[in-house]
């Protein structure tokens, strides 16, 4: 028991006071101080570009829960693999017909980021033949909560998502008006609004509702509900195709990246992620499924991460998604050899400015993305000093029991005395 104790007493040193860098010992005193980090587990990588200085480290090379930060392994796939995005691909036949079929783009009527160049698309022609992959992606991603169906942030995943894979509720005069339409109940024992688990039937309490309140929730996709809401939506008939003809398929582009990657990481929008990586999948081995773009990025980073990861989603929602803030280092420095800064500075969310950096007013020019889950909140992305010279960091702090608003009140002073020490 001793021994145990003393082999425990030595990893736990080992764990907070080693690696090389700026300020090892201060920094972790200056964590110490943080009331809002106590019994928190930390993670500090940060560097800084155009440099060959050691990096500031603690548990930098440890294994955290990123949440959302994930999305930043899914916007790197997504730039290196496509140089623009498809919206579709679609082709005539000999009677003069258009096909069309998925390329797992998510923008068709999206609620938030509605693709009018698509919608416009789709208007010049009456009559449409779909070809629908002949395998749809799982619902819902691995080791997401199964009582989060209810919830726009965990909506069902599809080959071609439409209007989000989510209706829209607008409550007034007593009733509840979904958009596009679904079939809606009164039911006095549901919160506000719920869908059935296993159905796209809704229920709603008017006791719980204010009139003009909007809900999002999302629906069950299936190829025959996308091919209804499509028809109705544009005014023309949608059909599947009865055979596989010999067609050549042309993709169709819209020039809308920066309004979805802006949804990806100023707005977090977990459908958005979850969508980019089944493109990517389509693109590679033209199957719609989140674990062959995995691995396939996986070994085409294999040379330059530092740290494996263990990565089952687009969006960060799976609590099985493990990464190290050193990972998230070695991600934002390929991010930032692959775009101008200008670019990223116009992407990414902005301290007190723009999408979830909202809530960072008092982080001074810092571009990054936030990741939280339930006692789970980090922060990773670029600052830039007052000589202009840019660094990239990655904060990670995980199994806190405090609000998360109090952790981000932590990072902030973190950040801030790093600038500080730094500048």
């Amino acid at each position: 028991m001793r021994t145990f104790c003393l082999l425990f007493g030595l990893l736990f040193h080992l764990t907070w006071v080693g690696g090389q860098g700026l300020g090892q010992k201060k920094l972790l005193r200056k964590i110490k101080k943080i009331p809002q980090f106590s019994n928190a587990y930390v993670g500090v990588y940060l560097e800084k570009l155009d440099s060959n200085k050691k990096p500031t480290t603690l548990n930098g090379a440890h294994y955290m829960t990123p949440a959302s930060n994930t999305k930043l392994l899914t916007f790197l796939g997504s730039i290196e693999t496509f140089s623009k995005l498809p919206a579709l691909e679609y082709a005539l036949d000999n009677d003069g017909q258009t096909h069309f079929k998925s390329t797992g783009y998510p923008l068709l009527f999206h609620p938030f980021y509605p693709d009018s160049a698509l919608v416009r698309f789709f208007e010049d022609s009456p009559e449409w033949v779909y070809h629908p992959p002949t395998t749809q992606p799982k619902p819902l991603g691995s080791g997401w909560a199964w009582d989060d169906f209810n919830y726009y942030f965990a909506a069902s995943s599809s080959a071609f998502p439409i209007y989000g894979n989510s209706t829209q509720g607008v409550f007034g005069d007593s009733e509840v008006k979904l958009v596009p339409h679904f079939t809606s109940i009164k039911d006095s024992t549901v919160r506000n609004l719920q869908r059935s688990r296993f159905s796209n039937q809704f229920n709603y309490n008017p006791k719980n509702l204010r009139s003009k309140d909007t809900l999002y929730r999302p629906f069950i996709p299936s190829d025959s509900l996308f091919v209804k809401l499509l028809g109705d939506a544009i005014n023309s008939k949608v059909s599947f195709a009865s055979q596989k003809d010999s067609l050549v398929w042309t993709p169709f582009y819209t020039a809308n990246e920066t309004l979805l990657y802006k949804g990806l990481l100023q707005d977090s929008d977990n459908g958005i992620a979850e969508a980019l990586l089944l493109m990517i999948a389509n693109e590679q081995k033209g199957i719609f499924k989140p674990e062959v773009a995995i691995d396939s990025l996986q070994k085409r980073w294999s040379s330059w991460l530092p740290d494996p990861l263990e990565w089952v989603d687009g969006s960060g929602v799976s609590r099985y998604n493990l990464a190290t803030p050193r990972a998230f280092v070695a991600v934002l420095r390929k991010i930032d050899q692959k775009l101008p800064w200008n670019t990223i500075q116009t992407l990414f969310p902005k301290s007190g400015v723009s999408g979830t950096l909202k809530a960072y007013p008092n982080l001074k020019d810092v571009y990054a993305k936030t990741g939280t889950l339930r006692h789970n909140h980090n922060l990773s992305g670029f600052w830039v000093s007052a000589k202009g010279e840019r660094y990239v960091f990655s904060v990670m702090v995980n199994h806190f029991t405090k609000p998360t608003a109090e952790i981000r009140q932590g990072i902030s002073e973190l950040i801030t005395w790093l600038q500080r020490k730094l500048k």
